[in-house]
């Protein structure tokens, strides 16, 4: 199975896509849409050993509500600009090209899109079903296991493939660890500023051997300046854990089917078959 997260595929397209794409008048700007198809397809053919289930998952209208409720400064850095919305009005179009070819897609207006992953993920989990998530965002290092791997092509080659022996060599930390992990060194990504002073080699040296912030505060690991800032930080720092965990309860419109997805045809086919050139 392959989980997409849809806006961070559609940001890549639209913003580091190698050429502009544009109707033949000149006058549409297709980047976003085209390029989407293109990584998407290329990272199928490319990188999985076998056809897979595809399911793309967007990010809802609503779905930071909850999160920013706790916390208003949750991803309060991402600018609506003229940019951001450029890729944003792009989605509508991408999601009907996956109608054209039988590609299921999941949008839930109050969801993040991280959530509805990691529902899947927990659910093909109960079957030891394998599964790959394909997205740049670091946060989807703590769903991996033995069955369940991030696929990042903005990586290069070798690199793209990333388990959980992947994430403890490059961060000292297991996935189950990556929330607490975030929550002491900061994740600038989602507004979240970590403990002033408290780097990712620190925060990794306090989780050694597995800890994690419940085992932490009886462990010894607090003391001289830094312990004591992240004592006096202590119900904020749970808090920031909170914000980067994932929910995987929620009810979902679509469920895996278990078949492989009908195969992408070339991205100029698919802008041709949505009547865009």
């Amino acid at each position: 199975m392959l989980l997409v997260d849809g806006h961070n595929l559609l940001w890549r397209a639209a913003f580091g896509f190698p050429a502009e794409i544009r109707s033949r008048d000149k006058t549409r700007d297709l980047t976003a849409c085209f390029g989407f198809f293109a990584l998407l397809r290329v990272a199928i053919r490319d990188e999985l050993p076998t056809a897979p289930e595809v399911i793309i998952v967007f990010d809802g209208e609503h779905g930071s509500a909850e999160r920013q409720d706790a916390d208003a400064d949750y991803k309060a850095n991402r600018a609506l600009d003229d940019g951001a919305r450029k890729a944003l009005e792009a989605i509508p179009v991408v999601q009907r090209g996956l109608d054209l070819y039988g590609l299921a897609w999941i949008e839930i207006e109050t969801a993040e899109a991280d959530d509805v992953v990691a529902t899947l993920i927990s659910r093909a989990r109960r079957h030891r079903r394998p599964a790959w998530i394909f997205s740049t965002d670091r946060d989807y290092y703590q769903l991996l296991d033995e069955h369940t791997r991030v696929l990042n092509t903005a990586m290069h080659p070798g690199k793209r493939h990333i388990g959980p022996e992947e994430v403890d060599a490059r961060y000292g930390v297991r996935p189950e660890q990556w929330p607490c992990f975030c929550a002491l060194k900061g994740d600038p990504a989602d507004n979240i500023p970590g403990v002033h002073g408290i780097g990712a080699a620190t925060a990794a040296r306090l989780l050694a051997g597995g800890l994690t912030l419940d085992d932490l505060a009886a462990s010894g690991r607090l003391s001289g300046a830094k312990g004591q800032l992240i004592q006096q930080q202590w119900q904020q720092v749970l808090a920031w854990r909170d914000l980067v965990r994932m929910r995987t309860d929620l009810p979902l419109p679509v469920e895996p089917t278990g078949d492989p997805s009908a195969e992408l045809p070339k991205p100029a086919e698919v802008i041709e078959k949505l009547e865009l050139w």
